[in-house]
């Protein structure tokens, strides 16, 4: 449902939030902002969320940023109380406690208090009760979510392994640890209007905002809950026009100008860089005749228990009829860290497969592989592939539902 905000709120705002901290704020002759189903959303509401929003973005506002603002609170309340009176038909109520636990966890990333959280809303002149609705809403959806969705999730051992392969792949070559805020243009398809948007974040991005800040606050990206922060990313695999941006960055902080993409526009900010590699990681056990045993009937007999070795856990019993045979378990080591002949050995071996007999420094040896890996900076466990992929799908579901509930409801600007 697409509808244009009327001017009935910036007026207001503008003498309120020109007014921060003073008391002429709560004497505001106050009126209805929008009627979700029925249910208010007023002048106040938008003003004190127009001030959080100031205050954690930490942006100087001036008229063409508060109308950005203003649209942005008033979108943002309406998610709310749609979320919200969804959550009352599933008699989801979120506890007080909650949300101070999720008061606490900002103010633990933050480096402070929850106290300290909630005096520093009040030295702003930000109403507490607008952050823990926010905060409130915010809860009751994750459950709904989670509960409507969770249960139907399935992500097969293909998936996993395709996904890790592919960051594997990544890993290899050079890459970048990026910031981003995207701006999407808006259901009505008002390319203007993305476009005075994304105009107002990187002109504040330049007069200094930090940019976490900003990006929690205006981007529609997935990374906004983490302030902007995408993670690291291989070069090859960005958009080319994001690989053309890289290419002009020669310092870590820059940030670029704003970039047409497919469904908005993209400024990102270079975090670091790094170089690629990965190493293979290979859990070894290491079968040892020491040289003063080495003799052709030893020899023969060690050969022929290697070769009767059908897993890791019975290499001991295998060779009992060796004599003076030694078995140690390597662990989990580096590939690189092996000498050539060794790793030449091992690089052709299947897992519980075990090498032909090597004449070494220290006798007759054998190597029996446990298992194979690859890992190096940035290559997640099989279980992070999982949970990455798992919140995909659950954010997609929900920004589709959310989008569903707007669509059904009847909202009302004024």
């Amino acid at each position: 449902m697409a509808f244009k905000l009327s001017h009935t709120i910036l007026a207001p705002a503008l003498a309120a939030l020109s007014l921060l901290g003073t008391a002429a704020f709560a004497q505001q002759v106050e009126g209805i902002a929008a009627v979700v189903n029925d249910e208010p959303i007023t002048t106040l509401d938008v003003r004190n969320r127009m001030r959080l929003i100031i205050s954690s973005a930490g942006i100087q506002p001036n008229e063409d940023i508060l109308m950005r603002i203003q649209e942005q609170a008033l979108d943002g309340l309406i998610d709310e109380t749609l979320q919200l009176q969804t959550a009352r038909e599933f008699e989801i109520e979120v506890t007080e406690e909650e949300v101070d636990e999720s008061l606490r966890d900002i103010a633990a990333r933050n480096g402070l208090t929850m106290e300290q959280i909630l005096a520093d809303l009040t030295e702003a002149g930000i109403e507490v009760e607008t952050l823990r609705q926010q905060l409130r809403a915010e809860i009751a959806w994750q459950i709904m979510v989670n509960g409507r969705y969770g249960s139907r999730i399935r992500i097969s051992d293909d998936q996993i392994e395709v996904a890790r392969e592919r960051i594997i792949e990544n890993a290899a070559e050079p890459q970048v640890r990026l910031g981003e805020i995207l701006i999407e243009i808006p259901a009505s398809g008002d390319i203007g209007q993305a476009q005075g948007t994304v105009q107002t974040v990187y002109q504040q991005l330049s007069q200094g905002a930090p940019f976490p800040a900003v990006a929690s606050q205006f981007s529609a990206a997935p990374s906004a809950s983490n302030g902007g922060d995408a993670g690291w990313q291989a070069i090859s695999q960005l958009r080319p026009q994001v690989q053309q941006v890289i290419g002009q960055f020669t310092q870590t902080g820059q940030i670029s100008n704003p970039i047409r993409v497919p469904g908005g526009f993209l400024i990102i900010a270079l975090i670091d860089r790094r170089e690629g590699g990965v190493v293979e990681q290979l859990e070894l056990v290491q079968v040892t005749l020491p040289a003063s045993r080495v003799n052709e009937d030893a020899r023969r007999r060690l050969a022929r228990a290697m070769d009767g070795v059908d897993s890791c856990e019975t290499v001991e019993q295998a060779v009992t009829d060796v004599e003076g045979v030694l078995v140690t378990q390597l662990g989990t080591i580096g590939a690189n860290a092996l000498i050539d002949s060794i790793r030449e050995a091992v690089s052709r071996l299947d897992p519980v497969d075990a090498t032909p007999l090597l004449d070494t420094a220290a006798g007759v040896q054998s190597f029996v592989l446990c298992n194979r890996s690859l890992e190096g900076p940035g290559i997640p466990s099989i279980q992070q592939v999982e949970n990455q992929l798992t919140n995909q799908q659950l954010s997609l579901l929900s920004r589709r539902w959310l989008r569903d509930l707007r669509r059904e409801a009847t909202i009302e600007i004024r």
